[in-house]
């Protein structure tokens, strides 16, 4: 506004300064054109450097984290099947229920998702999981997070129940320690939070270890605990059940909002480098 007013009171003097208000005029324009391109060179400048739709590394918030209260007081778990299942699956779920502490098994019956999910809510349940079958067969595991999500959803195979393993020893009851292996990537580092916070801290003393291994983008579950044998030499003892996990998709949102939640991470099988490509991490496991 006060450009346009020295400018009106120019432009009421005398004719013979009329050069001089035309060229202080070309100059304000100047002055105007220069700072527009100062402001688009610094905006192609921050476009190089950072793209619209990357997150700066290590940049955390604790709003959007879900699992920011996690360690607060231990995770409240319940689990439970898809309708109709099988003996299998109901033994593999009651199996399942063994390696969470503070887990409780639900017999699925007529419940549908959303009712599940507002009575899980109202129990202050931390987190629900369901698991699937085709054929007879276990092949689905569906992690969700509540009060507002993440769901992550895995493809399972290979299950071996704790009765088919021999020399089966004791399911102890106490916290187990954790192990990830080889999951370095973000998406990686991702999965193992959804992981870890399924289960509570374990006392220092504790012999039982719950492992997942990385290989290929395939997640080795294995269950053991530990002793000393009259040599002295420590042996693994193994408690079941083991199985193959494969993440499929991740998305933001509960599970009764399965359809319509935005997709955070997706596997995508069409694409030419699908097979040559390793999302949890790079590296080998073994070297």
């Amino acid at each position: 506004m006060e450009v346009k007013m020295v400018m009106r009171k120019l432009q009421t003097l005398p004719d013979p300064v009329t050069d001089i208000v035309q060229i202080f005029s070309h100059f304000l324009q100047c002055v105007d054109l220069l700072q527009c391109y100062q402001l688009y060179c610094k905006r192609v400048e921050n476009s190089r450097i950072l793209e619209w739709d990357d997150v700066p590394e290590n940049e955390t918030s604790e709003i959007d984290d879900e699992y920011r209260w996690a360690l607060v007081e231990d995770p409240k778990i319940v689990i439970t099947t898809s309708r109709d299942p099988s003996v299998k699956l109901k033994q593999f779920a009651k199996e399942f229920r063994l390696i969470l502490p503070n887990s409780q098994r639900l017999n699925r019956g007529n419940y549908n998702l959303k009712t599940l999910m507002e009575a899980c809510k109202a129990n202050a349940v931390t987190d629900f999981i369901m698991i699937e079958e085709t054929r007879g067969q276990p092949d689905g595991l569906i992690i969700c997070h509540l009060p507002h999500g993440p769901t992550a959803r895995f493809s399972i195979q290979d299950v071996v129940m704790r009765h088919d393993i021999p020399d089966i020893g004791n399911m102890p009851q106490e916290y187990p320690h954790l192990a990830f292996y080889n999951f370095k990537s973000k998406l990686g580092l991702r999965v193992t939070s959804i992981l870890k916070h399924l289960f509570p801290v374990p006392k220092e003393e504790s012999k039982r270890l719950v492992s997942f291994l990385n290989y290929d983008d395939w997640i080795l579950f294995r269950h053991h605990t530990h002793d000393t044998d009259e040599k002295g030499e420590m042996q693994l003892i193994e408690l079941g059940p083991r199985f193959l996990m494969k993440l499929f998709v991740i998305k933001r949102g509960t599970i009764d909002e399965y359809q319509t939640a935005d997709v955070e991470w997706a596997l995508n099988m069409f694409t030419n480098t699908a097979r040559k490509r390793k999302h949890l991490s790079n590296d080998p496991l073994f070297e």
